[in-house]
């Protein structure tokens, strides 16, 4: 086949977990991989077809793109294992998904091999591809049956028809239509986390919780004396963060999409590991697992790294008084218990960004760079699996 640029029609279909999410990330993946979407159908409900299992909800959409069948089918297989189902194998039989999506119509080509067929070989069988696709295609022409998606669903003979639903999958890309719930921005002393929490707070809709430091009477005393106040320190802000984590955590804000934070309550234990004793850290552990025993950790971890000469020029231009002690050694210390964390616990939500060479807080082009690169991640991860 010749590149040029076509018209290709996509089905979609999901029914397990979140399945409008599963949607909307499968629709932004095809959007990055394969070619900007001109249009995307209302979305329907409909019972599973050929076994048992809940129903699913499909929509139809389209792309323009220069890419070949086999390159489709590619690129939809890689979407489908990303979002956590595995790719179709010919013979197998219907089984719940995640995500499916099957290639419609690639403009008017005949494509007939062992692992593709298209235009799809059943699309006029089924009203769940029909009713959608009308939708956005009422008057393409089946390629091989020559008519159109209007005449093959008023003649479809299957009379179990989709019901539509009011809510619609989203064109424009923006976290709070990913499904996110809780995205953690975490860093070093000074790396920015608290500016960029309050950032995406205020552009993408969500409920903000910010770690409260400042009236913390024991953070001026560790600084001088940190061998006699880091327990009473880390134990004053274990309980603060639970408080808070408690009162506003499991609030759910009316208004808001989803809650950002500049702090994972792991935070506790990693500071705690350089600050304390071995035995003050063993029995600060024990409190903090008792506490935290039924807590849900976020779903999206972005770790900010920056350089310590980096984190001391940042933290002497914002001026706290008590922080005028700290040192790069102790910035070191910090870096490497959040390394110790971040790769003997690996999960799928984690995002690790080095920003030693950016500023998102004075540059919108770094600031777009950033929430692009979380955005990118969101949509690749599984929603709603993360747990402490």
């Amino acid at each position: 086949m010749n590149p040029h640029n076509q018209r290709v029609y996509f089905s979609l279909g999901s029914n397990l977990g979140d399945r409008q999410i599963w949607l909307q990330r499968a629709l932004y993946q095809i959007g990055q991989e394969i070619g900007p979407i001109g249009a995307v159908s209302g979305l329907y409900q409909t019972p599973a077809s050929g076994f048992e299992g809940p129903d699913f909800l499909n929509c139809c959409l389209w792309v323009t793109t220069t890419r070949s069948p086999k390159d489709l089918l590619e690129i939809t297989q890689k979407i489908q294992s990303t979002l956590a189902r595995a790719p179709k194998v010919s013979g197998e039989g219907y089984t719940s998904r995640t995500i499916d999506i099957d290639i419609i119509f690639v403009g008017s080509v005949i494509w007939e091999q062992p692992e593709l067929v298209i235009p799809h070989p059943r699309m006029h069988e089924r009203p769940f591809v029909l009713t959608p696709l009308a939708e956005i295609a009422s008057e393409m022409i089946h390629p091989k049956l020559n008519r159109s998606v209007a005449e093959l669903l008023h003649a479809c003979s299957d009379q179990v028809m989709p019901k539509k639903w009011v809510e619609q999958l989203h064109l424009e890309e923006r976290l709070e239509f990913t499904g996110i719930r809780h995205l953690a921005i975490e860093g070093n002393i000074g790396s920015g986390k608290t500016s960029l929490a309050t950032a995406i707070a205020r552009d993408f809709n969500a409920a903000l919780v910010l770690e409260q430091f400042a009236d913390n009477p024991f953070l001026p005393q560790f600084y001088e004396e940190p061998e006699v106040y880091a327990f009473a320190l880390e134990m004053s802000f274990l309980a603060e963060r639970y408080q808070q984590f408690n009162d506003q955590m499991a609030q759910k804000e009316l208004f808001k999409d989803f809650v950002v934070s500049d702090y994972d309550i792991h935070k506790s234990l990693i500071f705690a590991q350089i600050t304390l004793r071995e035995e003050e850290y063993k029995l600060y552990r024990r409190f903090f697992q008792m506490m935290y025993a039924q807590a849900t950790g976020p779903d999206t971890y972005v770790f900010l790294h920056q350089n310590t000469e980096r984190l001391l020029s940042q933290i002497e231009q914002r001026g706290r008084e008590y922080e005028r002690g700290i040192g790069a050694d102790y910035l070191e210390k910090i870096n490497q218990s959040y390394h110790r964390y971040l790769t003997s616990t690996p999960t799928p939500g984690r995002l690790v960004l080095d920003v030693s060479a950016v500023d998102f807080v004075n540059k919108a082009e770094d600031y777009q760079w950033i929430t692009q690169k979380i955005f990118d991640h969101v949509i690749r991860s599984t929603p709603y699996q993360s747990t402490i």
